[in-house]
């Protein structure tokens, strides 16, 4: 079930090929993947030069977008090795570019001029007016921080002409958007190189002697959001997951897909098919759910 023709995507996580051909065919509309540089997945299996080719070729034909992260920062020393690491991806066609590092962002807008450039969650766009900014910059869309509100997310459709993607499903970080250096103090890996080695989600000491999980949080779901997430004018429904199977990245792309097709067909049989939803996505994974911010 490939909803071509929906005016809501739903954009699920690659972390290589055959992930990306069970999301295609599970109903994703676009599929992000990340190369072997530059991405906030460093730790991925990822793709090569020939496997995002090979990617972009399937998915297209399949009427799925594909979306590149260069979502790390840069040194400046990198500019060079940046330029090729984007060059086969502009040219087999790839729809657009997922960017956190400003400097990035100029640099792509001088050498891949025609290029749609999407603004990372990691940017830390937490309102209409860095939305506006952006879209004055040339971005196409902005992926909200994570902390947002849905209210807050409204403003932007409401006074920003630029499209709007917004996380729905996954792990969320402990910290702001993009902000967080707990991985880079406790270790020397930095999360915005990559590299996060995710000292949130150990267990910590909390009276000498009992370990607890004192900082990770649930992952998030909103799969009963959908009709309020549609409301504040959300376009692409983001799922996190680069790291995850290919079973779970289809199963939850799937359900998202229907609990989307069957509120915009009728919100009753939406409220009739929520047991479904939550079967299936509570099958596969174990941990716990919130909302997040969104309320």
């Amino acid at each position: 079930m490939n909803n071509k023709h929906s005016k809501i995507e739903v954009l699920a996580p690659c972390g290589d090929y055959d992930i990306l051909i069970a999301a295609v065919h599970a109903g994703a509309d676009a599929c992000y993947i990340g190369g072997n540089s530059f991405g906030a997945r460093a730790y991925a299996t990822n793709f090569d030069e020939e496997t995002i080719k090979q990617a972009v070729t399937y998915a297209h034909l399949h009427g799925v977008k594909v979306y590149l992260t260069v979502n790390t920062l840069l040194k400046q020393e990198e500019l060079p090795a940046l330029y090729e690491y984007i060059q086969p991806f502009y040219e087999i066609g790839g729809d657009a570019l997922i960017i956190q590092d400003l400097g990035v962002f100029s640099y792509v807008r001088e050498q891949f001029p025609d290029i749609a450039i999407h603004c990372s969650t990691q940017m830390n766009i937490t309102s209409r007016y860095g939305a506006e900014f952006m879209k004055q910059q040339g971005a196409t869309r902005v992926v909200t921080a994570r902390e947002m509100s849905l209210a807050e997310i409204r403003a932007i459709k409401e006074h920003v002409d630029i499209e709007v993607e917004t996380f729905v499903h996954g792990a969320m970080c402990f910290c702001y958007s993009g902000k967080c250096l707990m991985s880079s103090f406790a270790g020397g890996r930095s999360g915005n190189r990559g590299r996060c080695a995710q000292p949130c989600r150990l267990t910590y000491s909390a009276n000498g002697i009992s370990e607890k999980y004192l900082l990770s949080p649930k992952d998030m779901c909103t799969i009963e959001a959908v009709p309020d997430i549609l409301d504040a004018g959300v376009y692409s429904l983001k799922i996190e997951g680069r790291m995850k199977t290919a079973l779970y990245v289809a199963t939850v792309a799937r359900t998202y897909r229907k609990a989307i097709d069957d509120y915009l067909e009728s919100p009753k049989k939406y409220e009739e098919n929520m047991e479904w939803y939550r079967d299936q996505i509570s099958n596969c994974t174990y941990r716990q759910f919130t909302t997040g911010f969104f309320y």
